[in-house]
């Protein structure tokens, strides 16, 4: 099969996008858009990232779904950077969801050095808000890979983290490609994208349409 080809792809059900830290979910347009040419139906989930912690927004997330989700056979879901972590904590919380798969981009989940570096200082801590409770240092609950979880990670290192701290190489200059990586996930693919630049990528759009479609990703 080529990656062209779509015809195998289950394109059915609502796509869920998540955004990450400081974001409102208008930065995710550009992916909704790409998903709904897909075939996919959308809807925008937003948080208080910095007010609320993760726990809580994972409260916030599965009260969305139930709402959204009325009528809808499967649900997929899609987390940027902090999003995916929310993502991971509703399912820790609220297993009882309906089918679908997740896939994360830029997501730090075994923890943000340059979160740990930020929570150092009282400035850092304000900025980070409460992000940081169970969330971006890494001490979330493991993932039970209650269902198939495809990860993306970027790999073009231009971003906030080259202003503050020297990141593990590779990086998308926020996140590590190391820190991406969870036990339990089901695939993992590395893309010449910066942490921001997923969000404005086709080629990211393409692989996270096809995991949800297929539970993999594609390689040349």
């Amino acid at each position: 099969m080529t990656f062209s080809d779509n015809s195998a792809i289950d394109n059915s059900g609502l796509v869920v996008f998540v955004h990450g830290l400081w974001m409102t979910g208008v930065d995710m347009w550009w992916l909704r858009r790409g998903m709904m040419r897909h075939g996919y139906r959308v809807k925008q989930f937003s948080y208080p990232a910095v007010r609320c912690d993760v726990k809580q927004n994972a409260v916030r997330l599965n009260a969305f779904l139930e709402k959204h989700g009325r009528g809808v056979e499967v649900i997929h879901l899609v987390g940027h950077s902090l999003g995916g972590l929310v993502i991971r904590q509703m399912f820790h919380d609220f297993p009882a969801q309906k089918p679908g798969r997740i896939v994360t981009l830029g997501t730090p989940h075994s923890g943000s050095a340059i979160a740990h570096l930020f929570n150092r200082s009282r400035p850092g801590r304000w900025v980070l808000g409460k992000s940081t409770i169970r969330g971006l240092l890494g001490d979330m609950p493991p993932w039970q890979g209650v269902r198939e979880l495809g990860v993306i990670a970027g790999t073009k290192d231009h971003g906030i983290g080259r202003a503050f701290c020297a990141l593990p190489q590779p990086n998308d200059g926020t996140v590590a490609v190391e820190e991406t990586r969870l036990p339990g996930m089901t695939d993992h693919i590395e893309l010449s994208v910066a942490h921001s630049g997923m969000l404005l990528s086709t080629e990211v759009i393409r692989q996270a349409s096809y995991f949800l479609g297929q539970g993999c990703f594609v390689r040349p």
